[in-house]
């Protein structure tokens, strides 16, 4: 965890390694497992209604494809974790672009 400069605490979670869950939050996860989809309660979710939709904005995920050039122990780290490495690699750099606005 950060703090900003206005005493904003900012947390990264990585997917890779999350934090671990207590006792309580895995008894917790395995009922919802064994629970059946029609078996949970939504009746605390408020309705979503049109001015909901009027508002909503669409976001365009137009992705351009290029070519880059990558020194190769970068390359060969993302292509280590997995298939989908390119969205990853695409997802570091949105969040440098967005870390420098």
């Amino acid at each position: 965890m950060q703090k900003s400069a206005s005493n904003t605490v900012k947390f990264n979670l990585d997917p890779n390694s999350p934090p671990e869950l207590t006792q309580a939050q895995q008894a917790e996860l395995a009922a919802l497992r064994r629970k059946a989809d029609e078996a949970i309660d939504y009746s605390d979710l408020p309705e979503l209604g049109d001015d909901f939709w009027q508002a909503a904005k669409r976001v365009s995920t137009h992705k351009q494809q290029i070519t880059l050039r990558l020194d190769a122990d970068v390359l060969e780290f993302f292509k280590a974790t997995g298939s989908r490495y390119q969205s990853r690699i695409n997802a570091v750099l949105k969040a440098y672009v967005h870390a420098q606005q």
